[in-house]
């Protein structure tokens, strides 16, 4: 069983079929046993980008809110949240100073590594289709998945 850590352009990939939608349900996929963690503050990034895709034509209203269902029943019974702390906001500002980072992609990344500091034997794969937020994790030293990469 491994932890894996959704990055929100990964998290809607098991909602919406994209390029990625595949591998992510596999991982996802109950037989597989892995656990999926996820920051708090993903559930706000994940519904602005289905109202956004909703808002585009490109998903219906009622699939729209049929998903934002179950993305809420997941963050209620699947997900382990992560919390976001002083701890975790300390470190998205180290990570703004380090890296060209996006403020929420920042907390993203800060989120996983404090994870990855209180997880214990196995530390989280950072999970996401952002090459630029991916580049920073690697230097950050860790595993990483990009869902949308060759297998």
């Amino acid at each position: 069983m491994a932890l894996y850590y959704l990055e929100t352009s990964a998290l809607v990939k098991l909602y919406v079929q994209e390029p990625g939608t595949d591998r992510l349900l596999q991982l996802a996929a109950n037989s597989a046993g892995n656990q999926f963690a996820v920051l708090a503050i993903t559930g706000v990034e994940a519904r602005s980008a289905i109202r956004r895709r909703e808002r585009e034509g490109d998903i219906d209203p009622k699939v729209a809110l049929q998903i934002l269902k179950q993305v809420q029943q997941h963050f209620e019974a699947r997900f382990l949240l992560q919390a976001v702390t002083d701890t975790v906001l300390d470190n998205a500002n180290e990570m703004i100073d380090r890296y060209a980072l996006r403020a929420y992609d920042a907390v993203q990344l800060a989120g996983c590594l404090t994870l990855k500091s209180t997880a214990g034997i196995d530390p989280p794969t950072f999970v996401c289709a952002d090459q630029k937020l991916l580049e920073a994790a690697r230097s950050e030293l860790l595993v990483v998945l990009d869902p949308t990469a060759p297998i």
